[in-house]
């Protein structure tokens, strides 16, 4: 995507993006550092791993070895591509990151954004993918090995985390095309998408993703009544022993019909618009309820309402959420627009910039 100016009634003054960083949280280090193969975490528990294949499956240890030499070739290929938080002068012109920052929020294309975005970017998704399938392997070996059981869940989590950064790049592509948002959001969210695309890392990714994980974990346990729907008030139960952000969240938020929509959908793992359906077919019938597995029955299609905790399930049922949240959003349809990863990170970053700001007044 190349920086072109924007319109006369979205025209703001030029400053540095340097001004959009947390001074705390992106030294100049990190803004140069380009893509992050392993955080400190990732390598740690890849150095912890690595010994006991080496002991029990050497072979194993060689291969994965193998996996991160390719990694590194990648990532060399990748960063040979011109920065995207430094001026470049490219063959269809000067682009600066506040250019492309304009254009992220300027383009309100409905369809694919694929030929919109920074080749960089593109690259790095298939990077991220690599990552994320190196590290389901890594979690698979060390059960093989019968590494510590503690060591098996935190590579676990980390696969998990790194699918919540492929998948933040959807949600800040939502968020910050959002007219009804601040400017001021959308210009932060723009530029959180530029900063993934250059580290492949997002701290604010990296706080919710062991809650979002937790969610996931207890939607399973929670058996929700289909048909009284009533799914949403077990959550809040369960939410009282969960992170103190997601307790706030749930509290201010679930008043909102379209964040108790969205809420809806992520727990009982079917459309809006079949909800709707099974509360119908259900009252018809004077049936209080019905479990998982009579779900497909009564819908009269095959619907994968009981996923499991394999993170290829998570993000295959929230791509299906997102897709029917933007289709509503294009033809004005009744049922959430946005989904509840979007509400979630939405706001977080509202409660991040009221915490600068108190912050910088404290001052």
């Amino acid at each position: 995507m190349d920086g072109k100016e924007v319109d006369n009634n979205q025209a703001f003054t030029e400053v540095s993006i340097s001004e959009f960083y947390d001074k705390e949280d992106n030294s100049s280090e990190q803004q140069n550092e380009g893509i992050v193969i392993l955080t400190a975490k990732e390598e740690e528990l890849y150095n912890q791993l690595l010994p006991l294949l080496e002991e029990a499956a050497p072979d194993r240890a060689f291969a994965i070895k193998q996996r991160m030499k390719d990694l590194h070739k990648l990532i060399a290929s990748i960063a040979r591509f011109p920065s995207l938080l430094e001026r470049s002068d490219l063959p269809g012109g000067i682009r600066t990151p506040e250019l492309l920052i304009d254009s992220l929020i300027k383009h309100q294309d409905k369809g694919d954004t694929t030929l919109q975005l920074p080749s960089k970017a593109m690259l790095g998704k298939a990077f991220m993918v690599s990552k994320i399938h190196t590290f389901s392997s890594l979690t698979k070996l060390s059960i093989m090995v019968q590494a510590p059981v503690e060591l098996t869940k935190a590579l676990q989590l980390e696969t998990i985390t790194i699918m919540f950064s492929l998948m933040a790049e959807d949600v800040y592509l939502n968020l910050l095309r959002d007219t009804t948002q601040p400017m001021d959001f959308r210009r932060s969210w723009a530029l959180s998408l530029l900063l993934i695309w250059e580290h492949r890392n997002d701290q604010t990714v990296e706080s919710i993703a062991p809650v979002l994980q937790t969610v996931w974990e207890a939607r399973r346990k929670l058996a929700p009544a289909f048909g009284t729907m009533m799914g949403t008030s077990e959550l809040i139960m369960m939410s009282m022993q969960m992170d103190e952000q997601w307790i706030h969240f749930i509290q201010a938020k679930l008043e909102d019909p379209e964040v108790k929509q969205a809420m809806e959908e992520f727990l009982f793992g079917i459309s809006f618009e079949q909800i709707e359906f099974l509360k119908g077919k259900l009252r018809e019938q004077g049936i209080s309820a019905i479990n998982r597995d009579e779900v497909s029955s009564f819908l009269q299609e095959h619907v994968k309402a009981d996923a499991g905790l394999d993170y290829r399930d998570f993000y295959s049922l929230y791509t299906i959420r997102r897709d029917n949240a933007r289709a509503r959003e294009r033809m004005k349809l009744p049922g959430p627009h946005k989904t509840l990863e979007d509400h979630f990170i939405q706001y977080v970053t509202v409660q991040n910039k009221e915490k600068q700001s108190k912050d910088v007044f404290a001052k």
